[in-house]
Parts: C-alpha cells; structure tokens; sequence
C-alpha cells in the first residue's frame, strides 16, 4: 500500500490528464474529473461492488460517440477517480503513479466512446 497527500495525488491524475495529445484534451470540454477517497454507499450498490476499494475510476455521462444535435443540453459529464482505492492496490510509488495514469486514460476513454474491449486491446482494461 502506498499512500500520497491530496495535493500530490491530484497532481499525478493532472499529469495524466496532460499525456493526452491536444487534439484529444480539446475535445473533453463540459467534462469534470474530481477525485474522492473511496466510492459511496450508493456507487457501490449500483456497481454490485464487494468493497468499494475494487473501484478505482468511474466515468458518469453520455460518451461522445452516442451525443447527437437533438439531445437537449446535459450536466457535465464527470469522471471520478477513487484515490483511497488506487493507493490500497498498489505496493509502492511506482505502481500507484502508473495506476493513475491507466485509471484517468481508462475512464476518458469512456467518454470517448470506448467499452471495456476497445480499452482492454489498448492495455487500459
């Protein structure tokens, strides 16, 4: 287990987020990326989980892919990265900083439109 103070976790998922090539990052306007220490009771129930430290990132919102001209103005969509369940999974720094970033690229990809396929064959599954 490893652990980092707010400020450096933050820090992390925003150097992932900026590993995105600019034609990408321009593309995610209207999207929230928060981070929380652990997913809540009522995320856990919707996602069937056994403990809520099995959840490192969710992604909330209509994926670019599925948005047509019709469709009436939406909230933010919103991606939240579970920091508490991301330290607890991995041994030291190293891991946690790779986690990171596979967890913030996992869950953009969902706003883009990938499933859990698409971001398997990427090595982000």
């Amino acid at each position: 287990m490893v652990r980092f103070d707010d400020e450096t976790f933050a820090g992390l998922v925003q150097r992932a987020i900026d590993s995105l090539p600019q034609a990408f990052r321009d593309r995610m306007e209207n999207v929230a990326i928060d981070i929380q220490p652990l997913p809540d009771e009522e995320t856990c129930r919707e996602m069937e989980l056994d403990s809520p430290y099995e959840l490192f990132g969710l992604y909330r919102g209509v994926p670019l892919t599925e948005r047509n001209v019709e469709a009436p103005w939406a909230w933010p969509d919103r991606i939240v990265i579970y920091q508490r369940s991301i330290e607890r999974a991995c041994g030291d720094a190293d891991e946690a900083v790779e986690q990171i970033r596979k967890t913030v690229l996992h869950e953009i990809g969902h706003f883009f439109g990938l499933d859990e396929d698409d971001l398997e064959n990427l090595g982000y599954g």
